[in-house]
C-alpha cells in the first residue's frame, strides 16, 4: 500500500526516529540465513552499530571484529562460548568482548538486537569478561526514586566496560523527570508500549518496534502515554574520557 511519501521516520543531525515501514533489509558477510535492519552505523555519525536480525530457523551470525551484545526479541538462540552452550529466550541477552570466539544461531525463527561497537581499553584495566542472562533475572531499580520508572541493567558497570545497556520501563503517564542533554549517545528500540519523545527541537509518536538514534548533546525527553506500559532497550557509551585518554 502506497502512503503518498509519509511516514514517522525523520533524520536530523542529531537524532533519527527510525519507523518499521522505512526499514529496508539487507544480509550482512559471514551471516546465514539472517537478514539486518541497520539502524544505527558510523555512515550517519554513529560510533557503534546497532541492528535488528531477523533469523530463520538454522540462520547464524557471522564473526565480528568489535564486541558484541545480543537481546534476544522472539524465537530462540543458542549461543555457544568459552566451551559452554547458553539457550537464550525473549529477555535473554549476551555480551561477547572484542576477539571472544562465539557462535550464535537460532533455534527457530527468532529476531534479535545485536550491537556492536569497537573496544576502547584503558591502561591498567583488566579486559572485560563474557556476560550472559535473563532480564527476568535482574531486578528493576526506580529511575531517581520513582517507582513508575523501572531500569533494568544488563551489563556490568565497572571499568573493563565501555557501553551499557538497559531496559526501561515506565507504567503509563511516568515519565523522565528532566529534558537530559549529556555526552553520551544513544540508541533505543522501543520493545512494548508507546508515548511521546522529545529529540532536539522535535516531538515524536513512538510505539513498539520504532528505533532511535540519539547523538551525543540531542535534548531528549519520553513520556509514556496508553493503558499499558512502555518499555525499551537503550545503548550509551559509558566510563571513557571524551578525549580518547
Amino acid at each position: 500500500m502506497h502512503h503518498l511519501g509519509a511516514t514517522r521516520s525523520s533524520l536530523k543531525t542529531d537524532h533519527l526516529l527510525h519507523t518499521p515501514d522505512t526499514f529496508v533489509r539487507t544480509p550482512l558477510p559471514g551471516a546465514a540465513g539472517v537478514e539486518f535492519i541497520v539502524h544505527a552505523a558510523p555512515q550517519m555519525g554513529a560510533r557503534f552499530t546497532q541492528m535488528t536480525a531477523e533469523f530463520a530457523a538454522g540462520g547464524s551470525l557471522g564473526v565480528t571484529p568489535a564486541q558484541r551484545f545480543v537481546y534476544v526479541i522472539e524465537g530462540e538462540l543458542e549461543l555457544r562460548t568459552g566451551g559452554k552452550k547458553h539457550v537464550l529466550d525473549p529477555g535473554g541477552f549476551a555480551y561477547l568482548p572484542e576477539a571472544a570466539p562465539h557462535t550464535v544461531h537460532a533455534v527457530s525463527a527468532s529476531r534479535a538486537a545485536v550491537i556492536e561497537k569497537s573496544y576502547e581499553p584503558q591502561p591498567g584495566v583488566a579486559a572485560p569478561e563474557v556476560v550472559v542472562g535473563d532480564e527476568a533475572a535482574v531486578s528493576a531499580v526506580p529511575l531517581m526514586g520513582d517507582e513508575a520508572l523501572r531500569v533494568r541493567a544488563l551489563m556490568p558497570d565497572g571499568p573493563p566496560y565501555d557501553f551499557a545497556v538497559n531496559t526501561m520501563t515506565y507504567d503509563p503517564g511516568a515519565s523522565l523527570s528532566m529534558i537530559e542533554i549529556h555526552v553520551m549517545e544513544h540508541g533505543l528500540l522501543m520493545l512494548e508500549g508507546g508515548g511521546i519523545y522529545r529529540l532536539g527541537n522535535s516531538w515524536y509518536p513512538v510505539k513498539a518496534g520504532d528505533f532511535i538514534w540519539m547523538a551525543p548533546y540531542c535534548p531528549q525527553w519520553f513520556g509514556a502515554l496508553g493503558k499499558r506500559p512502555a518499555k525499551y532497550l537503550i545503548y550509551k557509551d559509558w566510563r571513557r574520557h571524551p578525549l580518547g585518554a
